[in-house]
């Protein structure tokens, strides 16, 4: 016997690190040393800095992976995977420097692994980060024919004295709610209940998603907010606080950005629920409540600025090409999020 006929192909394993390897050059940063093939990525920290603070963040994309597995779409999951890291990296104030992934497969296949990587490498370029090394592993008898599980980690940095946690937050400061490009990688267990256990296909195209297919709309990959966020800071706009709108939506994740006795009080009227949320809920006759506790309801990613800056913050972001809202404001309390039904 050998190990091929145990089910793992090592030829086709390095014939797809060669395959892959410009297009992991391609998200290089200057500090970046080495390149693609050793134990270890090398990373030199910018220059300029005085007291640099490293911020680390790791996730995964969670069941949306099936969706991509079942229609043979593997282009966007990628960028999923890096936006799930780099958000949350995001909100501490940090720049996300470089970024590591970790797909799991059961049987090497080339061409659908690369479309995997390609999203990896398009997420990364859309954050600015190096993607500085990863892992594939061939697990044959783990994972069935065709599927895969992807996991990344991601590091940044910012000054010490710029690091964003929590004690910035002023009573009265105003969310600043940035839109979501719609589902995002949250809440799949519970999208593939509705369209399996109420008889639709995922090529269905339902009127409320005006031409898209559930399949095209649920596939779009979650927004990266690195670039504009960070530009904002340059910019000199005064952000206390921020928040990445994930799995538990904003009643679980809103609060996690505040300071001690403190609270925030959101209108759940104030922003434009997208469309594929109303699909759901009708669909699924999903309560209002688990909507909101499942998923981003169009929110992304959520910024805490002062009251005099928030019509500016609003024009910053619209400037960038992401609408945005003012949603609430940060009032006294336990750290809860007040308005949104329990």
């Amino acid at each position: 016997m050998d190990y091929r006929q145990a089910g793992v192909d090592v030829e086709a394993g390095r014939a797809f690190v060669s395959r892959i390897r410009s297009m992991v050059d391609s998200t290089t940063r200057p500090e970046v040393l080495g390149g693609v093939g050793g134990f270890s990525g090398f990373f030199q920290l910018p220059e300029g800095l005085q007291s640099p603070v490293l911020v680390s963040g790791t996730d995964g994309v969670g069941t949306k992976l099936k969706l991509a597995q079942v229609l043979n779409r593997h282009n966007s999951v990628g960028i999923d995977l890096v936006a799930m890291c780099v958000n949350d990296v995001l909100t501490s104030g940090a720049e996300p420097l470089f970024f590591l992934d970790y797909l799991a497969t059961g049987s090497l296949e080339p061409e659908q692994l690369a479309q995997v990587v390609e999203g990896v490498v398009a997420g990364c370029q859309q954050a600015g980060c190096a993607l500085l090394g990863g892992e594939t592993a061939e697990m044959p008898g783990f994972y069935p024919q065709g599927e895969y599980d992807l996991a990344g980690f991601c590091v940044g940095v910012v000054e010490k004295a710029r690091l964003l946690n929590g004690s910035q937050v002023q009573i009265g400061d105003v969310a600043i709610a940035l839109a979501s490009a719609g589902v995002h990688s949250n809440g799949f267990s519970l999208v593939r209940k509705i369209v399996s256990d109420r008889g639709f296909a995922w090529h269905d195209m339902p009127d409320l998603l005006q031409g898209k297919t559930l399949g095209d709309e649920l596939l779009t990959p979650t927004r990266i907010y690195v670039k504009p966020v960070l530009a904002a800071l340059k910019a000199g706009l005064e952000i206390h606080g921020m928040a990445h709108i994930t799995g538990g939506g904003l009643p679980e994740n809103l609060p996690r950005c505040l300071g001690k006795n403190q609270a925030i009080a959101v209108e759940p009227t104030s922003w434009q629920i997208p469309p594929v949320f109303e699909w759901l809920q009708q669909a699924g006759d999903v309560k209002p409540r688990d909507m909101f506790h499942t998923f981003n309801m169009g929110v992304g990613f959520v910024t805490l600025v002062p009251p005099a800056q928030a019509e500016q913050t609003i024009q910053w972001f619209e400037q960038q090409g992401i609408v945005a809202w003012a949603i609430g404001k940060v009032v006294p309390g336990n750290g809860e999020l007040i308005g949104i039904e329990e």
